[in-house]
């Protein structure tokens, strides 16, 4: 349970996507499952939303021939966590494939979603309250972010040639948080087009013509993605375990 006492009660449901090889991090196998602080990496991500009571269901998308998955799942042992091995290497395609399971097996298509990156595995129970409680309420929904704290800069041929404006930059975090009818059509026509600008859910609901809210993440939740974030994340990990 989070620490945060929690009023929110609607539906919500989470969609993890791993799938992904992970190639840029440098190890043997896909990234979610190199060890950290003495665990795969994924079950860091695992038990942050396992510590949210408010949350139905919560599915892991993975590659069709992923054997590792069920077996984390039966060590966290949380009924509400289950794995369809329906994902594909094109992370958009697996949000979607679970969304598509959701509304299949008895989601309703109102009910809130959160997608999140596995590889952001220092995110807290406390941040995900933070986010379902901001978006409760909105007509579209919302993501984790942080205002661009660095200079900005364009680049040719590996030299800096303008500075951009920062003011109104953000960096767009997970989870994200949306209808999951409203994010499961907006995936589908972005899929006829290849995906293409798709970079994240929050993406392609502004395909739509939609506004999402940014909701204060924090810059602990980086995504994992080349060795050295690995040892950083570790360093993180570390520290919280042995508190203050």
């Amino acid at each position: 349970m989070s620490n945060a006492a929690s009023s929110f009660r609607p539906l919500c449901h989470v969609v993890i996507p791993c799938a992904g090889s992970g190639s840029r991090a440098g190890g043997q196998g896909p990234k979610q499952y190199q060890m950290l602080a003495g665990e795969p990496m994924v079950m860091h991500t695992l038990r942050a939303f396992a510590a949210v009571t408010d949350l139905a269901r919560v599915v892991l998308v993975t590659a069709p021939h992923d054997a590792s998955m069920p077996a984390l799942l039966a060590a966290l042992g949380d009924g509400r966590f289950e794995t369809v091995a329906i994902g594909s290497a094109a992370r958009a395609d697996s949000v979607l494939a679970g969304l598509q399971h959701l509304g299949a097996t008895g989601a309703d298509d109102a009910d809130w979603v959160l997608v999140h990156d596995a590889a952001r595995c220092l995110i807290t129970p406390a941040l995900i309250d933070q986010l379902m409680h901001a978006c409760s309420d909105d007509a579209v929904g919302g993501l984790l972010a942080l205002p661009l704290p660095d200079t900005l800069k364009v680049a040719q041929g590996g030299r800096g040639v303008a500075t951009l404006a920062r003011d109104d930059k953000w960096l767009a975090q997970t989870p994200q948080m949306f209808r999951l009818g409203m994010l499961r059509d907006a995936l589908q026509a972005a899929r006829s087009q290849g995906f293409a600008g798709i970079t994240d859910e929050a993406s392609a609901m502004e395909r739509l013509g939609l506004s999402v809210r940014l909701v204060q993440g924090h810059a602990q939740n980086f995504k994992l993605t080349y060795p050295q974030d690995f040892d950083l994340a570790e360093a993180v990990l570390l520290a919280r375990r042995h508190g203050p």
